[in-house]
């Protein structure tokens, strides 16, 4: 049978994409599995050790990059997934291997080598078993995504009720905080203007109305701005609607405002260019491919200097270093070395929460007033047992469940999340692909969560749970499961 490769086919759009996939294939799996862990390898006067831990971590960079190569190749756009691979290759993979090298950490490593090495070994199986849910995915039979019942939509009018909450919560926000300005100026410049404000908590022990205030600014305007945006790109009534138009055209200058990389955490900007790029590009595989290769490099080479807005001129302190990879050994990256400080926390007679401190990231809301003996975040918790002065200190995925369930709940809990992130990227693809609808849900969901799973897999969770909750009161203002045209967006 002859297959037809006019112009404007699929057959036809198949072939350049075959194409590119090959073109990039052996570069690609070579810069990220060989070249790059080997240039990392290289580095002249290494001090770290050639111990078990040390072939722990170079298999750890290698499998990472082998798994991220096949994200950017895959046939059909794997997101979230995508995501998690960039994190372990960049968080997991290439830092921690440059710190065992150099034989500089950014965070002390304060018990026996062999936490380490355990460490590694944990963040391994948790990576098998992410793969392992990946796969059990794909046996399950996909929905059929031309079927409109049970698929959930954007209700037109609660849309509007969304951008009104957005454009009252952005506004609250930026008079509550100081002003306009104060968002261009530093984030310590929003710290004191929390405190200044009273949102502080009592003695700053309780962060819950700040985290409210910014977390009311912040996400209404960021997702009133994606579906929007997906509206206007997927409809022509939407592109011929000034209503429309002009609530979109505030939305970007309130977003710029409150949602900028000035005053906002950089994992959390991240989240937003994520978001962006895949919602207003939802078919590209170019846009895809560029997004994850692209994250590598910016992740290595730009990540550690965009805390530039992080304190004020006086109290900046800018990264002094003479190699391309010394950034990567002096802040940020601190995952693998916090995984083991949290071994060592709990051997040292501590013990596991068995679910406390999930608890406590659920029922973040309940101030300690009333819940006498809440647990504080992990990352917290163990660094005041280190000693720490400075306690904002990550908490990885990993380091969260085992401290929680140990070993087995560790795993157990990765390969449900590998599960639900290669159903997630399914359910995206269809969405997208095979059901162009301006509102469905997913099409703006799963490239939300895509963005903001970095800072869930960098943890601690407690600190992310106040943004989630109130992203899950937005889409439930948003959401119906009718299918009347006069109700959803079209």
């Amino acid at each position: 049978m002859a297959v037809d490769v006019r112009v404007g086919t699929p057959a036809a759009a198949s072939v350049p994409r075959a194409a590119l996939s090959r073109a990039l294939a052996v570069p690609l799996v070579v810069a990220l599995v060989g070249f790059l862990p080997g240039y990392v390898v290289a580095q002249p006067g290494g001090n770290g050790p050639r111990d078990g831990a040390y072939w722990l971590q170079l298999t750890l960079t290698v499998y990472a990059g082998g798994r991220l190569a096949a994200m950017v190749l895959a046939r059909r756009r794997r997101l979230v997934q995508g995501a998690f691979w960039l994190f372990v290759y960049v968080a997991m993979g290439v830092a921690p291997l440059t710190q065992e090298v150099i034989g500089q950490v950014p965070t002390p490593v304060v018990g026996p080598r062999g936490d380490t090495t355990a460490a590694l070994a944990l963040v391994l199986l948790g990576c098998a078993a992410f793969d392992v849910g990946a796969l059990l995915a794909r046996h399950r039979p996909a929905a059929r995504a031309g079927r409109g019942r049970g698929v959930a939509q954007v209700s037109r009018r609660r849309l509007w009720v969304l951008v009104a909450v957005a454009y009252v919560g952005g506004a609250y926000s930026i008079v509550k905080l100081g002003g306009p300005a104060v968002f261009f100026d530093s984030r310590q410049a929003i710290s004191e203007s929390v405190q200044a404000g009273g949102l502080g908590g009592d003695g700053g022990q309780s962060h819950v109305g700040s985290a409210f205030v910014r977390g009311f600014g912040t996400v209404p305007a960021l997702l009133a701005l994606l579906f929007l945006t997906r509206w206007m790109i997927t409809s022509r009534a939407a592109r011929r609607s000034l209503p429309a138009i002009t609530a979109l055209g505030g939305l970007v200058v309130l977003n710029a405002i409150v949602n900028n990389p000035i005053s906002n955490p950089r994992y959390w900007f991240l989240t937003v260019v994520f978001a962006l790029l895949f919602t207003a590009f939802p078919r590209s595989p170019v846009m895809y491919r560029t997004a994850l290769v692209t994250g590598v490099v910016a992740a290595l080479l730009l990540f550690p200097f965009l805390d530039r807005f992080r304190y004020d001129s006086g109290g900046y302190h800018p990264v002094e270093t003479t190699s391309v990879l010394e950034p990567l050994t002096v802040k940020d990256y601190d995952q693998i070395g916090m995984f083991a400080n949290t071994l060592t926390y709990v051997h040292s007679g501590a013990g596991h929460t068995d679910g406390r401190q999930l608890a406590a990231d659920v029922f973040f809301f309940v101030p300690r007033s009333v819940w006498h003996g809440k647990p504080v975040d992990s990352g917290v918790r163990v660094g005041q047992w280190m000693g720490m002065t400075n306690t904002n200190l990550s908490s990885p995925l990993w380091a969260e469940l085992w401290l929680d369930f140990g070993p087995a709940g560790m795993t157990a809990g990765l390969l449900a999340i590998g599960y639900a992130a290669a159903r997630a990227d399914r359910r995206y693809a269809q969405r997208t692909q095979e059901d162009g609808r301006p509102g469905t849900v997913a099409a703006v969901v799963i490239p939300l969560v895509c963005g903001y799973s970095f800072i869930l897999l960098r943890g601690p969770l407690l600190q992310a749970a106040g943004r989630i909750a109130i992203g899950a009161l937005c889409l439930a203002l948003v959401t119906t499961f009718s299918q009347d045209r006069r109700r959803i967006l079209r």
